[in-house]
């Protein structure tokens, strides 16, 4: 746990939470205190997101109803504010079935794990200027490594249903996370490149100030960096098995997938670790491309940092559900396919892009706008010739009525 001290020139927002976590380890003696110190780091994580993911649920589900013309949950309390606890108390008080021929053990770990490997990735994100659970120089490489361990948890849970639905939907599910996960990891590296660090707190500082007083040092404000940014969330979307790459929990392809076999909490916590995981991977792509908690203009600074990272935290899981009540799912075909033959290639050509950016971080004058137009034409002629090429030799679909 990363102890950082108070620091007296700072609005008392920004250090109210450093100093509410001074008041109560000084209530402890001395020798506890880097006990303590985890300890409510990781309740506060774990109780900051999970309150997050039970109203995320709540506004996904009214976001989805005012989209398709509906009012969602409204009758629970307030508005329906008090849904997500009945929610809560519903799958608690379920019947938890468990197959007689199941791995009781792996059964119950497979839903548990998952959702503790889902969280364990934020303990190394700043959630502000002072607010970092742990301070390493790999953290990139932490969250990730965290990241990719979830994929256990799944064929866990296919493996220890003892059901060939399960299993092969579990297969299925390992497919595509494995698949994403290279344009994912590939997306991050121009990043790290550029940045020079691994330290998710040093790639914040690197976006910090602002070019000619307005313009932010974002990532994604670059040619390179926007080519990242989207390649990232694309990945993403599929990461997280979020529309249109829930092929994983399609009901009617494949009966539920690798959660089959699960009813009650434990069905639950499949979907509370998707939303962990979908919130982990918005706060670093906040962290990587979107200046983490730095504020878009110097004026906006009265905010307390914590404010801003929240804030583009909340528009990027806005942004999923949005593109979970617009886009029709893909097949298993079209989604392996664009992996492969068009993220890959984009990310490894903007590897490219980005190194040629920090090679040139000297050039200035005129420079500077052949610096951006070669940047841009790098990202903008690969994109328009892999996507046409993405679909080639695949002619439109011709359906006949068999002759009567």
């Amino acid at each position: 746990m990363t102890t950082t001290s108070v620091p007296s020139s700072e609005s008392w927002l920004e250090v109210a939470p450093l100093q509410a976590r001074d008041a109560l380890l000084g209530l402890l003696p001395e020798s506890l205190h880097w006990i303590a110190s985890s300890v409510l780091a990781i309740a506060v994580l774990v109780g900051a997101f999970g309150l997050m993911f039970a109203y995320l649920t709540l506004a996904e589900r009214k976001l989805l109803g005012r989209i398709q013309n509906r009012p969602g949950p409204n009758r629970t309390g307030w508005a329906g504010l008090l849904q997500p606890f009945a929610d809560a108390v519903k799958a608690l008080t379920k019947e938890d079935i468990v197959p007689r021929d199941a791995d009781k053990v792996l059964h119950a770990l497979a839903p548990v794990s998952l959702v503790a490997l889902s969280l364990i990735g934020l303990a190394v994100i700043p959630f502000g200027r002072h607010l970092v659970a742990i301070e390493l120089d790999a953290a990139v490489l932490y969250f990730f490594a965290a990241g990719a361990a979830t994929e256990l948890s799944i064929f866990m849970a296919g493996w220890a249903s003892r059901n060939k639905y399960s299993l092969l939907a579990a297969m299925r599910a390992l497919a595509q996370l494995i698949s994403y996960e290279v344009p994912l990891l590939l997306s991050v590296v121009p990043v790290v490149l550029v940045a020079g660090t691994l330290s998710t707190t040093a790639i914040v500082a690197a976006q910090g100030g602002w070019a000619a007083g307005f313009w932010p040092h974002w990532h994604v404000l670059t040619p390179w960096g926007f080519s990242a940014f989207c390649l990232f969330m694309i990945a993403a979307l599929a990461e997280s098995n979020r529309s249109p790459f829930d092929l994983p929990e399609a009901e009617s392809e494949l009966i539920a997938g690798h959660l089959t076999e699960y009813s009650g909490f434990k069905y639950a916590l499949f979907f509370m670790a998707e939303y962990f995981g979908m919130a982990a991977l918005s706060a670093m792509a906040v962290t990587l491309f979107l200046g983490g908690w730095q504020a878009p203009l110097g004026w906006l600074e009265v905010l307390p940092s914590y404010v801003w990272f929240a804030a583009k935290l909340l528009a990027l899981l806005a942004g999923f559900i949005w593109i979970r009540a617009t886009f029709p799912r893909l097949r298993i075909d079209q989604l392996t396919r664009l992996a492969w033959k068009f993220l890959v290639p984009m990310a490894l050509l903007n590897l490219a892009n980005a190194a040629f950016w920090s090679l040139t971080a000297g050039w200035s004058g005129p420079l500077q706008a052949v610096r951006w137009a070669v940047s841009l034409a790098a990202v903008v002629v690969p994109f328009l010739l892999l996507s046409r090429s993405l679909f080639s030799g695949l002619g439109p679909r011709v359906y006949r009525y068999a002759p009567s």
